[in-house]
C-alpha cells in the first residue's frame, strides 16, 4: 500500500504555476490526505480518493498516449484507481499506463507531477457522484513499444496539433503543454 507520505511529498512539491484550478486541486487534494487514513480508499466517496495516471509522451516526443473511455465517451490519458499491491504513486501510475495501453514507460526518464486535477466522477455501477484527485505523472514511452489495449478498448498515439479534433478537456490539455515544456528542459 502506498504510504500517504509519498502521495504528500510530490503533491506539496507541486507547481501549479498560476493556474487557479490546479492550486484548488492541489490545496483540495492535501486536505484530503490531512483527514482520510488511506485516500486510495475506492470506496470514500465524500470528499473523493486520489487515482493515478501517466501523460505518456512518444519517445521522440511528437504525439501523446491516449485512451478512449468507453462510459464518459471521451479521450483521456491513461489511469485509475489505486490499488494495495501498488508501493508508490508513481509506481500505481506506471501499472495504469501499461494495463490500459500495453506501452512501457522509460525508465530512465525520471517521471515529473504535471497536473494535479480534482474532478467530480458521474454516478454508475451503483457508486454515487464522486470526485477523484488524479496525480497525472509525465513518461517518456520506451523505444519500440507499441499501444496494445485488453477488451477492445482503443488506445492510440496522438500528435499535438488532433488534440483539440478529439476533444480532450482543458485539464488534460495543460498536462501536455506542461510534459512538452518540461520536456525540454535539461
Amino acid at each position: 500500500m502506498i504510504p500517504v507520505e509519498d502521495i504528500r511529498r510530490w503533491v506539496e512539491r507541486f507547481d501549479p504555476m498560476g493556474d487557479q484550478r490546479a492550486m484548488e486541486s492541489q490545496a483540495a487534494t492535501l486536505a484530503l490526505l490531512d483527514t482520510q487514513p488511506w485516500p486510495g480508499a475506492r470506496g470514500r466517496f465524500d470528499p473523493g480518493h486520489v487515482t493515478a495516471s501517466g501523460l505518456v509522451l512518444s519517445p521522440d516526443g511528437s504525439a501523446v498516449l491516449l485512451v478512449f473511455h468507453q462510459r464518459l465517451g471521451r479521450w483521456l490519458q491513461p489511469g485509475g484507481h489505486l490499488e494495495a499491491a501498488d508501493e508508490t504513486i508513481v509506481g500505481a501510475a506506471r501499472r495504469e499506463v501499461l494495463e490500459e495501453t500495453g506501452v512501457t514507460v522509460d525508465g530512465r526518464v525520471d517521471p515529473v507531477l504535471v497536473r494535479v486535477d480534482v474532478h467530480e466522477i458521474p454516478p454508475a455501477r451503483g457508486e454515487p457522484p464522486h470526485y477523484h484527485h488524479d496525480l497525472m505523472f509525465r513518461f517518456v514511452a520506451a523505444e519500440g513499444t507499441a499501444a496494445q489495449t485488453p477488451d477492445g478498448e482503443r488506445a492510440a498515439w496522438c500528435p499535438f496539433d488532433r488534440l483539440a479534433e478529439l476533444g480532450v478537456d482543458a485539464p488534460l490539455l495543460r498536462g501536455v503543454e506542461r510534459a512538452r515544456l518540461l520536456r525540454r528542459e535539461p
